[in-house]
């Protein structure tokens, strides 16, 4: 098996960037150090848009652009994927006259693609980010998001399904609001409402069984990373192993139908895929993540972004790219060993950032590390390691 890997990265008015390019000359993890806020989630965050979805911090076009710029930017790399080698691009091209900007393009060797989604067939990419450390104390929508990422990294049509599912129901929501005795408008919406519900939901369970399986087929693997198990919370996900896509369908449209009523007096759906939950548990321990301590719920999230990105390694034959933000500096010595020596069997590609140099000690020999500062990334100089 292989891995995709990125050659050169090059920004143009791209965030804190009027000009940046990182040119990697040999295998082996890249580490981007320098002082907080000069960058270094910036360069990752480009990275993150050379796959299907918004990045990993789901940023507005607006915000991605330099601000001393024309709010144009680009950001592109020259690959080496799953078809070969590759130039992936995108990005808003400068308004012209009195024009707003124009909508994000994306571009593949320099010719146009509908969207982002035709990356995926180059090389796919996983993130680990601090924004995502309370996951599992926080709200439903936010492992759903979260699982949705990981659905979306093996499936990329998974997010324009959401999509569709997301703006059936906003137009189910406003039918009961606005014409609540049209039951013509409401059967067509909630028909179509169902069919996509139902493959949102076998999307993530199938997803969430693989996955399940990885982590059984891991548990050996890392110790020092406890052991995690992991479901899904929702009626319709616990139907799809023994029950058809159309039955459910036909489930889904009548339960809806029986709830107009109360649906309309809540102002939106109360039953459906768009609530179900991800479920973590703490194998060993036997007791829910949320129940962990802190530094074990970031172990735990640990041992899922490293099984679903070998996952993806067995599913297409190529190790995703990993990003991994401010990661290994909340992570004890033996842990942080622990994560090299898994990021070395995996074989691919990482890209971590990290504001102390002397955290990435133990690879810094066998890394690219480079310094980000005042706009800039340079590679380190000779000695900064020590």
């Amino acid at each position: 098996m292989a891995a995709a890997f990125i050659r050169r990265l090059m920004l143009t008015n791209f965030r804190s960037y009027h000009a940046a390019q990182v040119a990697l000359d040999r295998a082996g993890p890249i580490v981007l150090t320098g002082a907080n806020g000069a960058g270094k989630t910036n360069l990752i965050e480009a990275i993150s848009l050379l796959a299907p979805g918004r990045g990993l911090r789901r940023a507005t076009m607006e915000e991605l652009a330099f601000t001393e710029g024309d709010g144009a930017w680009a950001a592109s790399a020259e690959i080496e994927g799953m078809m070969g080698l590759a130039t992936l691009g995108t990005g808003i091209e400068p308004p012209t006259g009195e024009e707003a900007a124009s909508a994000r393009r994306c571009r593949i060797d320099r010719e146009s693609v509908g969207s982002a989604m035709a990356f995926a067939e180059h090389l796919r990419v996983v993130w680990l980010t601090p924004a995502m450390d309370p996951l599992f104390n926080g709200p439903a929508s936010e492992r759903r998001r979260f699982l949705d990422r990981l659905v979306l990294a093996v499936d990329a049509q998974h997010s324009s399904r959401v999509a569709a599912l997301e703006r059936s129901l906003r137009s189910r929501n406003r039918l009961l609001e606005d014409s609540p005795g049209d039951s013509h408008w409401l059967d067509a919406i909630e028909h179509e409402t169902a069919e996509v519900a139902v493959a949102v939901a076998a999307g993530r369970a199938e997803t969430v069984n693989r996955l399940s399986a990885a982590l059984g087929a891991a548990r050996a693997q890392a110790p020092e990373f406890p052991r995690a198990e992991i479901g899904l919370q929702g009626w319709m996900e616990q139907l799809l192993s023994d029950h058809s896509a159309v039955e459910i369908e036909d489930r889904y449209r009548t339960l809806l139908k029986e709830n107009r009523l109360r649906d309309a007096a809540a102002g939106r759906t109360l039953d459906g895929p768009h609530l179900s939950d991800l479920t973590v548990r703490h194998a060993s321990k036997n007791i829910p993540a949320a129940d962990a301590s802190t530094g074990e719920q970031k172990a735990l999230l640990i041992r899922l972004v490293l099984a679903h990105a070998g996952l993806i390694k067995q599913m297409t034959g190529f190790a995703p790219l990993l990003l991994l933000d401010e990661v290994v500096a909340h992570l004890d010595p033996t842990r942080r060993a622990a994560l090299y020596d898994a990021l070395s069997s995996l074989g691919a590609q990482v890209w971590m950032t990290g504001a102390d140099p002397a955290a990435f000690g133990d690879i810094v020999g066998r890394a690219n590390v480079f310094v980000v500062r005042n706009g800039a990334v340079e590679p380190a100089p000779t000695g900064f390691q020590n």
